[in-house]
Formats: C-alpha cells, sequence, structure tokens
C-alpha cells in the first residue's frame, strides 16, 4: 500500500485574491519585541522587591509605551530590497 508523500492542496481560483497574512511582518516584529522588553522590565522590577502586582503593571506600561518609538526605530520593509 504506498501513500502519497506531499499531497496537494486544491488549487484556488485565478480569481480569488492572495490570503493576507493576520498581521505584517513589521507589526509582529514590533510587537514581540515590545513584549520582550516588557517582560524583562516587570522582571528587573519583580526582583527589587516590589509586589508581582506592581511589577506586572510596570511592565505594562513599558511593554505599552515601547511600541510607538518601536514602530519609529525599526521601518518597515522596504520595497525592492534584496537579501
Amino acid at each position: 500500500m504506498t501513500t502519497p508523500q506531499n499531497p496537494q492542496p486544491a488549487a484556488s481560483s485565478p480569481n480569488e485574491p492572495a490570503a493576507q497574512p493576520f498581521l505584517s511582518l513589521h507589526t509582529t516584529v514590533v510587537l514581540l519585541t515590545a513584549l520582550v522588553l516588557g517582560v524583562v522590565a516587570g522582571g528587573l522590577t519583580v526582583l527589587t522587591g516590589v509586589p508581582v502586582a506592581g511589577a506586572v503593571l510596570a511592565g505594562l506600561g513599558a511593554a505599552g509605551s515601547s511600541v510607538p518609538v518601536l514602530r519609529s526605530l525599526i521601518g518597515p520593509p522596504r520595497e525592492g530590497s534584496a537579501g
């Protein structure tokens, strides 16, 4: 009994638009970087002896305030750039 190695999905109609990703690469990088910065800020705040609730608020504040800065620092990908 043989099974197909790579089954092909059903072909889509040429009139259908290509499926767009849920988030762009730029948005994903900005949000993940903000998440990391928030976790680091919250973790460092816990290490100072502040209660966990205060550290969570510090991490959320750091993550939220870093999004606009990261959005301006991390530019969207340029068209035609190779590499």
